[in-house]
């Protein structure tokens, strides 16, 4: 078999970039062959950049047979750096502490149990593998599950003064950085708080955290509407938000109210899109079944309904579950169909930003006031 450039070209010719809808030949940077070894440079756009790691893996598989021809594929793929959000604060209310971060994801749901942390955790670790810097905030002050999500349920986070102020240093792990209140407190002990002290606790976690220079900065609120998630809008300035649901009439129902809420007026907080969790149920075995045990189209009927993107569809798979208490979210297991599946997701959230960003004007902090 004759390997040529114009061989490689037209392979690639049909592996067609979504974003653009141009075919990845034109994304060729470099292409050389010199005996049987073959460099092939990808340079993928702005827009087209968080398929990065995916591209890279269908390019590869794609020219397989000319692998197995005896050559040596040396693939390279990279991509401009993604444009983001610059958050700009509302002069009349205070400094916003997350001044060097960049967009601010909300992921929020309308009850608990739906797989919010889940959804928070994989975006998070999604996000990073991008090349962007991402923070992880586990603002659910009742029920905080990061840590176990992370095997960091024995950890405590060390203090560093600096310019005689104290900071909490989140930890790093999986290429994020991450603070959870459940660092401060035993397993045992149930967080039994008012809405002042939760939104305090909350506070201080953005406040006298260490953040530093973030492209992406993921929070995961406690479900429902009151105190905690309206201040957070009222203490930094939300980029947009991510609902999570799961099939179910009930959990559609409560989900109308969390989307009603970041509509709100004076809130106003963009939505970027729904995540149904626990879409159906696929048996370790029967990788190919799909039992629609909790209903059925529940996240793209709420979608439908106020003009939304459905991000995607989370299966319900055992290893889902054991993986995460085990300390190793979905995301981490490369080829599994979770995984996938997280990296959808991710790409679908990242294309929504951007959409948001070039059409919207920046987000300011919200200021409510009572009479």
């Amino acid at each position: 078999m004759e390997v040529t450039k114009d061989l490689i070209i037209s392979k690639l010719k049909d592996i067609i970039v979504p974003e653009s809808n141009k075919p990845v030949s034109e994304y060729i940077k470099e292409l050389q062959i010199e005996d049987k070894n073959i460099n092939l440079k990808i340079d993928l756009d702005k827009k087209s950049s968080p398929l990065k790691n995916s591209l890279e893996k269908v390019v590869s598989n794609v020219l397989t047979d000319i692998k197995k021809a005896g050559y040596n594929l040396n693939l390279t793929v990279t991509a401009e750096k993604l444009e983001f959000q610059k958050v700009n604060v509302n002069p009349q209310v205070a400094e916003n502490p997350l001044d060097k971060v960049k967009n601010i994801i909300a992921v929020a749901s309308g009850k608990g149990g739906v797989g919010k942390s889940t959804v928070s955790t994989n975006l998070a670790i999604a996000l990073a593998k991008t090349g962007a810097k991402v923070g992880l905030l586990d603002a659910d002050v009742y029920g905080p599950s990061i840590p176990t999500m992370f095997g960091l349920t024995t950890e405590r986070p060390m203090v560093e003064k600096i310019d005689e102020k104290d900071y909490i240093i989140p930890f790093e792990k999986f290429g994020i950085k991450l603070i959870s209140i459940g660092f401060f407190v035993k397993e045992e002990d149930a967080l039994i708080w008012r809405g002042s002290m939760a939104t305090s606790a909350v506070k201080q976690l953005i406040n006298d955290v260490k953040w530093g220079d973030l492209d992406y900065f993921v929070i995961d609120l406690p479900p429902g509407t009151g105190d905690v998630p309206l201040t957070m809008v009222q203490t930094i300035p939300v980029t947009g938000a991510v609902i999570v649901t799961t099939p179910q009439q009930v959990a559609v129902a409560d989900v109308i109210k969390s989307i009603g809420m970041f509509k709100a007026n004076k809130i106003e907080v963009p939505i970027l899109g729904i995540v149904e969790n626990m879409s159906w149920f696929t048996p370790a075995d029967a990788p190919d079944k799909k039992y629609h045990i909790f209903g059925k189209g529940g996240g793209q009927k709420l979608a439908d309904k106020f003009n939304l993107k459905l991000l995607g569809q989370i299966p319900l798979v055992e290893n889902i579950v054991e993986n995460a208490d085990n300390g190793k979210p979905a995301i981490m297991q490369e080829g599994s169909i979770e995984s996938k599946v997280m990296l959808e997701i991710a790409d679908n959230v990242v294309k929504q930003l951007n959409e948001r960003n070039e059409k919207l004007d920046p987000t300011k902090i919200v200021e409510i006031t009572t009479k």
